[in-house]
């Protein structure tokens, strides 16, 4: 069974030629495409809003955010630690 329909692939393929030619433009801001992938990512959600068969978009991964709390708990426990030795001496 195919992954993405014809309407879709004709989507992509008209993103990616308007790419080429320098006339396509980003949704939020309005800036000239200059990447292959973000033209075919643009086809791609376009034909998505259109009820076109394309597959769910992948989820974004927030491992950025898991990794910053870890470094706030490990700068708090430093800070705890050279509290004790001060009251200590």
């Amino acid at each position: 069974m195919a992954k993405y329909s014809k309407a879709t692939a004709k989507k992509v393929a008209r993103a990616v030629k308007k790419a080429k030619k320098g006339t396509l433009k980003s949704g939020g801001s309005g800036k000239k495409v200059t990447s292959r992938k973000q033209a075919i990512a643009i086809g791609l959600s376009e034909a998505r809003a259109e009820g076109k068969k394309v597959p769910k978009a992948p989820k974004k991964k927030t491992a950025k955010k898991s990794a910053g709390k870890t470094v706030k708990k490990v700068a708090t426990k430093k800070k705890t630690k050279e509290r004790k030795a001060k009251k200590k001496s």
